[in-house]
């Protein structure tokens, strides 16, 4: 009775999904006066009033109809926002999204028990994924621990995401198929797909009712390899899943006409559980520099990952690994929570497998053998051109800044992810001799289906301190005023996005809704200083704090002249991660971090002078 009561009283993964709050939509005074807020570190006196007028010509006319259209779909929609945001950010993007939208990165693993060293890649392979289904079966079994913020739970729905969950192109529009299923909700598939020299494998993980152990993972892997290392390379079928969308949707259409077959192998790699992937590759890394193997994990080899899948998990011919996931089932923080899961377990256990090394008698792994034609096979080549001539146009470093790292920055009472974002801003301004436009990613998981929200870190606030920073005649305590003066602007801007009360999403949902009613575009969104700040999704500056665990991610930038700027924040240290593209004269990765590696410094000084 004592045990039943137990499990009663244990929280359940998906338990709080139906009592979470509906996501609000802000006072349109509100976000209308901060949104002129945001625009006037990119406007002189006179673009700045012609903005005003036009917000106050919105907000008396159109804007106040919107608002209520909006208000009205609020009522019969628990998340207003989730299917525009799935639409418009993901789904109705033509652009090749394994390189654009895809976010990546490697494990630390190698900062322990898994340096590099040739000959590991199956055997730790097979221990890495026998953690990641466990991971699986926690999941299934709904005994993930809740998120909170103090007492107050969190949306959990993107977990459900992180398993057999795959884009399927479209020729206007793509869709999500999830096959993921809990324990109580039915049968879900238990199979994972594997590939190597342009060739797929799938195999079920679940044997006899119990999940297999790395010995016999590893047998499976090991028969993958050797018939893939002695035979010809396969066709490479997934690098069209690299190709622009619409293409690709052709692609695939043509290759499901050619037979039948084609679709129900396409069916299998979309519900297996995940894509593992044998890639030849044998990337440098050290803890202070994880640029190379971050770059092939992001642009490597397209016929050895499925683009479209939520997970595409990476292991290098050197025992390295790292992750490619499709960003428009979840956020980077679904997959941290499961990287850093699996970084724990390895580090627990010294990355052995100290169990039972019997193996039972198994199915041997299925080939996927795709029928192709002299068209297909035509179509992979563009895939793979195109693919690899956007790739090498990619500049991308990951730097570990070890002078200090959050301890320091809480003990002088700076919060660390603000102290990041201003150093970037200090780093920009230093580097380009003006403002950048900045997207930070705040979480809206306080709500149900809550995904993100738009951060502006450059405000009024850091240019003011930027500028001071780059005037020799300011003294160091006015200095250090303008950037407490920026700290706590900036704080107050993620503690109001992180509650409902941004801005950015809420503008996006006005001019939808003035689409959807064909109404003619606002003049607002077709205002210069709307995308010179960052609006309709320009921003200079694409960043976002990936936690304060040993796990990171990158993603391109999201405008040509920009850069992509993602970071994670540890005791000691800070690692960056920062894109940019070659072939934009203007940006430099490279010289960026180094600015904000000064930066944070410059910023650390600026807190000792209390005591001078």
């Amino acid at each position: 009775m004592e045990n039943q009561l137990a499990k009663l009283s244990e929280e359940r993964t998906f338990q709080y999904q139906d009592s979470l709050p509906s996501l609000p939509v802000p006072s349109l005074e509100e976000s209308l006066k901060k949104y002129l807020e945001s625009v006037k570190p990119f406007a002189n006196e006179e673009e700045y009033k012609k903005t005003e007028a036009i917000v106050q010509k919105f907000q008396n006319g159109i804007g106040e109809k919107l608002q209520q259209k909006l208000l009205e779909r609020a009522k019969e929609k628990r998340n207003w926002l989730e299917d525009w945001w799935l639409n418009v950010a993901y789904l109705d993007v033509r652009i090749p999204s394994q390189l654009h939208v895809n976010f990546g990165g490697a494990a630390s693993h190698i900062e322990h028990y898994w340096p590099p060293k040739e000959g590991t890649q199956l055997e730790r392979g097979s221990i890495s994924l026998w953690h990641i289904l466990n991971y699986w079966q926690l999941l299934r079994k709904e005994k993930l621990p809740v998120h909170k913020v103090g007492n107050t739970p969190l949306d959990m729905n993107q977990f459900r995401m992180l398993f057999s969950t795959c884009k399927v192109p479209g020729i206007t529009r793509d869709s999500l198929i999830n096959y993921f299923r809990t324990e109580s909700e039915g049968h879900c598939p238990s199979h994972i797909a594997v590939m190597c020299r342009g060739r797929v494998f799938v195999f079920d993980v679940m044997h006899e009712g119990c999940l297999m152990t790395p010995p016999e993972i590893l047998r499976q892997l090991t028969y993958i390899q050797k018939k893939c290392h002695s035979e010809p390379d396969g066709p490479g079928v997934a690098a069209l899943t690299s190709e622009e969308r619409t293409r690709w949707a052709k692609a695939r259409e043509y290759l499901i006409s050619l037979n039948p077959e084609n679709l129900t192998m396409l069916e299998k790699i979309q519900s297996s559980l995940l894509v593992f992937c044998l890639d030849d590759g044998s990337p440098h890394v050290t803890p202070e520099d994880y640029s190379q193997v971050a770059t092939k994990v992001l642009t490597g080899d397209p016929t050895v990952r499925w683009g479209d899948k939520s997970y595409n998990l990476i292991s290098f011919s050197n025992g390295v690994f790292g992750c490619n996931c499709d960003h428009a089932p979840y956020d980077a923080m679904v997959i941290v929570s499961i990287s850093y899961y699996v970084d724990q377990k390895i580090f627990e256990s010294e990355g052995r497998w100290t169990g039972s090394d019997k193996v039972r008698d198994i199915p041997l792994p299925e080939e996927l053998v795709f029928t192709v034609d002299e068209k297909v096979l035509n179509d992979i080549n563009q895939a793979k051109a195109q693919y690899f001539k956007q790739a090498s146009d990619l500049q991308l470093l990951v730097y570990a800044f070890t002078s200090f790292g959050k301890k320091l920055t809480k003990k002088k009472k700076l919060h660390p992810d603000t102290f990041v974002q201003l150093a970037l801003q200090l780093a920009y301004y230093r580097l380009h001799g003006r403002p950048g436009c900045c997207y930070e990613t705040a979480m809206t998981r306080y709500f149900y289906h809550g995904r993100t929200e738009t951060v502006r870190s450059c405000t009024v606030e850091a240019v003011r301190w930027c500028q001071s920073m780059q005037d020799p005649s300011t003294s160091l305590f006015e200095q250090q005023h303008r950037m407490l003066e920026a700290f706590a602007k900036h704080n107050k801007m993620m503690k109001d996005c992180s509650t409902g009360k941004g801005f950015d999403r809420h503008l996006l949902g006005l001019s939808l809704i003035a689409k959807e009613k064909c109404l003619p575009v606002p003049e607002l969104f077709t205002d210069p200083l709307f995308s010179r700040s960052g609006g309709g999704g320009n921003f200079v500056l694409s960043t976002s704090l990936i936690g304060y665990l040993r796990v990171q991610g990158v993603v391109v930038p999201m405008v040509h002249n920009g850069y992509g700027f993602f970071y994670h924040i540890r005791d000691d240290r800070f690692i960056v991660a920062c894109t940019a593209w070659k072939s934009c004269p203007e940006t430099d990765a490279e010289k960026l971090v180094q600015q904000t590696f000064r930066a944070f410094s410059d910023m650390m000084q600026l807190m000792d002078i209390a005591h001078l």
